[in-house]
């Protein structure tokens, strides 16, 4: 793929003795909209973390916009993460301040714009979303979906060339994650975005995304245009992707014999 904002190279990622990602080889291309899909534990938002320097690769590298982010100090990194917006599961917005001073946070921490301007930013964004009647809003008057386009706001209020989604879609009925998911293609085009999005939503995701990667088995098991990810034929992208119970992936967590169990 050209022109790449983020790649993965040869990585690898355990916790102590445990293997989470492996030799893992992964691009996104400047402009697109990106999923990485795969079962619960695979490793998803690991990536997140591995792009934004929150963990060190085990082995390999991560570089983001032709940078290596394991081997930055830490000024060089709080600047690197100044250009990406993160919109995690909960939205994650702050109890006690309203939807206008929650857009506000990353402006007030990361420039010295004047107020006059900081409200213009603030409800530019707020109209975007379609929120800008709910500016005095509390969080806890909000519904699950608009708190998410409220998280969604701030995560872009400073214009990050990359954004991050983790599971945008968790816990929204059908109008709020229509809307979420709109936000997100809208949003990326429009202002020449690059988004990832971690997500189990299989057909949402087959709709939104460019291109897509399936992890399983600590590896990337499939990767693709949708059309192409359809007609993949590995049993554990075939099972991801229709839902399966039996297959690859199994059920049952290792374990020893349930019979040794019961009676040792």
């Amino acid at each position: 793929m050209p022109d790449d904002l983020i790649k993965l190279t040869n990585l690898s990622f355990a916790w102590g003795e445990k293997v989470i990602l492996k030799d893992i080889n992964l691009n996104i291309p400047r402009g697109s909209v990106v999923a990485i899909m795969g079962p619960s534990g695979v490793g998803k938002t690991t990536v997140l973390r591995l792009i934004t320097g929150q963990l060190l690769p085990t082995k390999g590298t991560v570089e983001v916009d032709g940078m290596c982010v394991s081997s930055m100090n830490h000024k060089n990194l709080y600047k690197m993460r100044r250009n990406i917006g993160v919109l995690l599961q909960n939205g994650a917005l702050f109890t006690d301040l309203d939807v206008f001073e929650n857009v506000a946070v990353p402006v007030r921490e990361h420039t010295n714009l004047p107020e006059a301007l900081i409200r213009r930013l603030v409800l530019i964004k707020l109209q975007a979303v379609g929120l800008r009647g709910a500016v005095d809003l509390m969080p806890s008057e909000l519904s699950g979906g608009m708190a998410r386009r409220v998280a969604l706001a701030r995560a872009s209020v400073l214009d990050p060339s990359l954004m991050l989604y983790d599971e945008p879609l968790a816990g929204l009925d059908p109008i709020g994650a229509s809307t979420i998911l709109r936000l997100i293609r809208d949003t990326n085009d429009a202002m020449g975005m690059t988004s990832v999005v971690i997500t189990h939503s299989v057909e949402d995701m087959m709709e939104l995304a460019d291109y897509a990667y399936i992890i399983a088995s600590q590896s990337i098991v499939g990767q693709g245009t949708p059309e192409q990810l359809r007609e993949n034929t590995d049993p554990r992208v075939v099972q991801f992707l229709n839902g399966e119970i039996d297959g690859p992936v199994p059920f049952h967590y290792p374990a020893s014999d349930i019979h040794q169990d019961l009676l040792g």
